[in-house]
């Protein structure tokens, strides 16, 4: 038999990507409109997000500040989103956090049974 290497892709991996993505978003969103605070946020969450995908490349049970992050993201950015409607870019955001969010929950049941 055939040890199980656990998933094809490591939960890391994604969140680096959504890391990255985050911190983006603030950048274009200095960009296009000269919004400071979209910056400094999207930088501040970015680097949340990549700590904390980083402590997960380190200990997959260690996933509270990632967590944290996406979770807080998904709020604030759904609440954005519920209000203007616009999927750009509140709507992307709170989707891929709510994902994220989904993401690390299952890792987390799925760990915690042998």
């Amino acid at each position: 038999m055939q040890k199980d290497s656990g998933p094809l892709v490591p939960l890391h991996y994604y969140g680096f990507g959504y890391a990255a993505l985050v911190a983006t978003g603030g950048i274009i969103g200095y960009a296009k409109a000269g919004s400071v605070p979209s910056l400094a946020a999207g930088l501040f969450f970015g680097g949340l997000a990549g700590l904390g995908a980083y402590q997960l490349s380190q200990d997959p049970r260690n996933v509270w500040v990632f967590l944290a992050t996406s979770g807080t993201l998904a709020g604030i950015m759904g609440m954005r989103f519920y209000n203007s409607g616009k999927f750009m870019p509140a709507g992307l955001i709170a989707g891929t956090s709510l994902l994220m969010v989904a993401k690390l929950g299952l890792s987390m049941l799925s760990s915690s049974h042998p």
